[in-house]
């Protein structure tokens, strides 16, 4: 498997990243890393308690770290929820809406995860 092959098995913007980092082995180093930032890690804790500023941090750093690496449907995912929890932003979602979105946000992540794991163990 390529990086080309598995950015497209995810539905990543391999144009993008490759712009932003010019070589394969530059965009290999960072996405194979992703699992290891512990951005779900910190989503979830964060959501769990509602924790306004928690969820806006945790959701702003993958919607960075994710729009860097090309995982487009990730960071707008990511995005979307950072503003819902921005400061000086009236929160339009209920609770259940957040844990909703979250579930779609850790569909994708763990997409994107197997998808690096099968690359590591096929390159």
């Amino acid at each position: 498997m390529t990086i080309q092959e598995l950015y497209k098995q995810f539905g990543g913007n391999y144009e993008q990243v490759s712009r932003i980092m010019k070589t394969d082995q530059l965009i290999e180093r960072y996405i194979c890393r992703f699992e290891e930032s512990g951005l779900m890690e910190r989503l979830r804790a964060a959501a769990e308690t509602m924790d306004a500023s928690g969820i806006f941090e945790a959701a702003h750093a993958m919607k960075g770290v994710c729009g860097n690496l090309g995982l487009d449907a990730l960071a707008m995912e990511a995005a979307a929820l950072a503003e819902e929890f921005r400061t000086g932003h009236e929160r339009t979602l209920s609770d259940e809406e957040v844990r909703e979105k979250l579930r779609s946000i850790e569909a994708l992540y763990q997409r994107t995860v197997e998808g690096i794991h099968t690359y590591m163990r096929e390159k």
